[in-house]
C-alpha cells in the first residue's frame, strides 16, 4: 500500500518546498516591517530632539529679546527696528505682540497681521493654525511670538528625512497641526508618534513612512510559486498515470509469478537449477523443506553443499563432476542427503539439460524425490515377513515345549513317587543313615520343584493365566539365587545380594518370577565369560531389590561388570531367536519378557554406572490395581 502511493512523494516534497518558500516570504516581510519600525522609531527620536532643540532655541531668542526690552526701555515703535525681531519674522515667526500687565496690546508686528490676545492664543493652538512662544518681562508685561508649525517643520526636518517620511504635528485628538506635505495620511503605511512636551504642550510629532512594504502574498514570487505548483501538479498527474501503468504490469507479472510459485510449491518433488559451474540458481520450497534450509540460503551456493553428508563428500563430488559433464544416468540415481538437524534421508535424483530461450545450454535442472518413506515401507514389509517366520518358529517351539513339558511331567512324578517309597522304606528300619535320608528328602524336594516348574511353563505356553498369590519378593530372589550359588562359586563369580527388608509383599506367580531371576543371573554369568582371564578384573554379579519412588512398584536389578550392552537395547535383546551365545536358542529373554508383561510389569536393560550391564524387572505391588479391564484388553 505504501509503494502504491510513492507517485505522490514528489508532489508532497514540492508542496513542502512551496510552504517553506511562503513561510520564508512571510518571515522576510515580518523582518522588513520590524526593521522599518525600528528605523522609524530611531528617526522619530532623532527628529524629536531636533524639533525640541529648535523650539527651545527660538524660546531662548524670545527670552533674550524680553531681557533687552526690560534693560533698555524702548518705545513700541522701536520694537520693529530690532534686528532679532526681524530675524525671527524672517524665520518662521508669524507675528510678535507686546502685552502689558493688563493684557492690552502695547505693540504688534507686523502691523498688517491682526493682533491676538491670550484667549485667542489658546484657541488658535487648538484649531491647528499656529503655535506661540511667550516670555514675561519683570514689569508684568509679556512678549508673545506666534509662529507657523509647518514652516518650523520644513526648516527643521532634514531633506533626507523628508524624503523618507511624512512629518506631522498632531494634537491629542489626532487633528493635524502642521505637516511637511499636503494631502491625506498615507493608508497602510507604518507610522510612529512621539510627544513634544514640554516644548509644545498637547502636541505630538508623527512620522509616516513613505515606502510601503508590500504584503508577502503580492508580487512576482507568488506568481512564480503558483506556476511552480501548477507545473508540479501536472507532472504528478503524468507520473501517476505512468505509475498506474507500471503497477498494472507488475500486478500481472505478480499474478503469473504467484501461479508459477503455487504450482511449484504444490509439488512434493524438489526442484533445483544449477549453472554450468554447479552453482545453485534456483530451488523450490519442497527441496528447501527436504534439507531444512531456506531457498535464500541455498541459492548462490557452490559445491560442496551443506546438505551433503560430511563422510561422503569425496564420493559425491566425483558424481557431481560426472553430472556436470553430462553423464548423469537418465533413469536417475540414488543418493543420501543430510537434513539441517543431522537426520539422513534417501533421495532419487533425475538430471536434465537446462536451455534458455535461444536454445543455449546454460545449466542443469534436477528433480529430487524423497524415497526415505518408500524404503522404510519396503524394510518394514521385509521385517514383517521375518517376524511372521519368527512367529511360526516360535509357535512350533511352543508346541515342542508344551509336548516336552507333558512328557517330562510323568517321569518327574515317577521319580517323586519312587523317592517317597525309598524314604518310607528307610524310615521303617531302626537306624536309617541320616545323610542318605537327608539326600533323599532333598531329591524329593527338587523333583517336586522341577515338576511345578514344568507345570507352570506348560500352563504359560498354553496361554493360561499365572497362578497369582501373595509372596515375598525377597524370598523369591533368595530361592532363585540359592539354586545358582554353587554353580557361580564353581565359575569363580562373586555374587552380592542386597535385599530391602522393608520391601512390601506382592501378588505374583512366585515360580515364574523365580525363573526370570534365575535366567537373568545365569545370563549375567554367561556374559562375564572370560573377563577375569582377559583383564584380570574380578567377576561380580549384584542382585538387589528396592521399591520405586511412588511405592506402587518394586524392582529387581541384576548388575554385572561384564562387557556391557554394546549399544543394544531391550527390544533387540528380547527379539525371538536373537542370542549372543554360541549354543543359545535366543528364547530365554523373550520368555522372561513375556512372563514380566503377563504380570503387568516391565523388563528393561541399561548400561551399569561402573561398566557392564544392568537388567531390571519392575513388578506392581498390587496386581489388581494395574490390571486392564476387559474393554482395554479387547482394545
Amino acid at each position: 500500500m505504501l509503494r502504491r502511493g510513492l507517485w505522490a512523494l514528489p508532489l508532497l516534497i514540492s508542496l513542502a518546498f512551496v510552504v517553506a518558500v511562503l513561510a520564508w516570504l512571510r518571515a522576510n516581510e515580518h523582518n522588513e516591517l520590524e526593521d522599518q519600525r525600528m528605523e522609524l522609531i530611531s528617526d522619530a527620536l532623532s527628529l524629536q530632539v531636533q524639533v525640541s532643540a529648535r523650539i527651545e532655541r527660538e524660546a531662548g531668542l524670545l527670552d533674550a529679546l524680553a531681557a533687552r526690552l526690560a534693560a533698555h526701555p524702548t518705545t513700541p515703535a522701536a520694537l520693529s527696528a530690532g534686528a532679532d525681531v526681524q530675524q525671527g519674522l524672517h524665520r518662521f515667526w508669524v507675528s510678535i505682540t507686546w502685552l502689558d500687565a493688563a493684557n492690552r496690546i502695547v505693540a504688534h508686528l507686523p502691523e498688517q497681521s491682526p493682533p491676538i490676545d491670550a484667549a485667542q492664543w489658546s484657541a488658535s493652538l487648538a484649531a491647528g493654525l499656529s503655535a506661540h512662544l511667550s516670555s514675561r518681562l519683570p514689569d508684568g508685561s509679556t512678549l508673545v511670538a506666534r509662529y507657523s508649525p509647518t514652516d518650523m517643520l520644513r526648516q527643521t526636518v532634514p531633506w533626507w528625512l523628508a524624503r523618507k517620511y511624512d512629518v506631522r504635528l498632531v494634537d491629542s485628538f489626532g487633528d493635524v497641526i502642521a505637516s511637511t506635505t499636503e494631502g491625506l495620511r498615507l493608508a497602510d503605511h507604518q507610522s510612529h508618534r512621539i510627544g513634544l512636551a514640554p516644548a509644545i504642550d498637547d502636541a505630538y510629532l508623527e512620522l509616516i513612512a513613505r515606502d510601503r512594504i508590500r504584503p508577502w502574498y503580492h508580487g512576482l514570487p507568488i506568481v512564480m510559486v503558483a506556476g511552480f505548483v501548477l507545473l508540479i501538479a501536472v507532472i504528478t498527474w503524468m507520473l501517476r498515470r505512468q505509475v498506474q501503468s507500471v503497477s498494472r504490469a507488475e500486478e500481472a507479472w505478480r499474478t503469473e509469478a504467484a501461479w508459477r510459485s503455487a504450482m511449484e510449491d504444490s509439488l512434493t518433488v524438489g526442484l533445483r537449477a544449477r549453472d554450468l559451474e554447479g552453482r545453485l540458481v534456483y530451488v523450490n520450497r519442497a527441496l528447501a523443506d527436504m534439507v531444512g534450509l531456506e531457498p535464500e540460503v541455498l541459492e548462490g551456493l557452490m559445491p560442496p553443499m551443506p546438505y551433503w553428508p560430511p563422510d561422503s563428500i569425496e564420493e559425491i563430488m566425483l558424481r557431481h563432476r560426472r553430472n556436470m559433464a553430462g553423464q548423469a544416468p537418465r533413469e536417475g540415481y540414488e543418493a543420501q542427503w543430510r537434513h539441517r538437524d543431522g537426520r539422513l534421508f534417501d533421495v532419487m535424483i533425475y538430471e536434465a539439460r537446462l536451455v534458455d530461450a535461444r536454445g543455449r545450454h546454460i545449466g542443469w535442472m534436477g528433480s529430487i524425490v524423497d524415497i526415505t518413506e518408500r524404503k522404510r515401507l519396503a524394510e518394514r514389509e521385509r521385517r514383517q515377513s521375518d517376524t511372521l517366520a519368527h512367529h511360526a518358529r516360535l509357535t512350533m517351539l511352543g508346541e515342542v515345549a508344551a509336548t516336552l513339558a507333558h512328557e517330562l511331567n510323568q517321569p518327574l512324578t515317577a521319580i517323586s513317587s519312587y523317592n517317597a517309597g525309598v524314604i518310607n522304606s528307610m524310615k521303617r528300619h531302626a537306624a536309617p543313615d541320616p545323610i542318605v535320608l537327608r539326600a533323599l528328602e532333598r531329591l524329593g524336594e527338587q523333583a517336586a520343584h522341577a515338576g511345578r516348574i514344568v507345570q507352570r511353563i506348560r500352563e504359560f505356553l498354553t496361554r493360561r493365566e499365572p497362578q497369582l498369590e501373595a509372596c515375598s519378593l525377597n524370598e523369591v530372589v533368595e530361592g532363585g539365587v540359592a539354586l545358582l550359588r554353587r554353580e557361580l562359586e564353581r565359575q569363580r563369580v562373586q555374587l552380592v545380594v542386597q535385599l530391602d527388608p522393608e520391601l512390601p509383599a506382592i501378588v505374583a506367580d512366585a515360580v515364574l518370577v523365580e525363573q526370570v531371576v534365575i535366567n537373568l543371573v545365569r545370563n549375567a554369568s554367561d556374559a562375564l565369560g572370560s573377563v577375569e582371564q582377559a583383564t584380570g578384573t574380578e567377576r561380580r554379579i549384584e542382585v538387589r531389590t528396592l521399591p520405586t519412588g511412588d511405592e506402587r512398584f518394586v524392582r529387581i536389578d541384576v548388575i554385572d561388570n561384564g562387557p556391557g550392552l554394546q549399544g543394544r537395547r531391550i527390544d533387540a535383546l528380547c527379539a525371538a531367536f536373537y542370542t549372543t551365545k554360541r549354543d543359545g536358542m535366543g528364547m530365554g529373554l523373550a520368555i522372561c519378557r513375556s512372563i514380566v508383561e503377563a504380570h503387568h510389569g516391565l523388563l528393561d536393560a541399561s548400561d551399569a554406572p561402573g561398566g557392564g550391564a544392568c537388567l531390571s524387572m519392575t513388578l506392581p505391588v498390587d496386581l489388581q490395581v494395574t490390571s486392564l479391564t476387559p474393554e482395554e484388553e479387547a482394545a
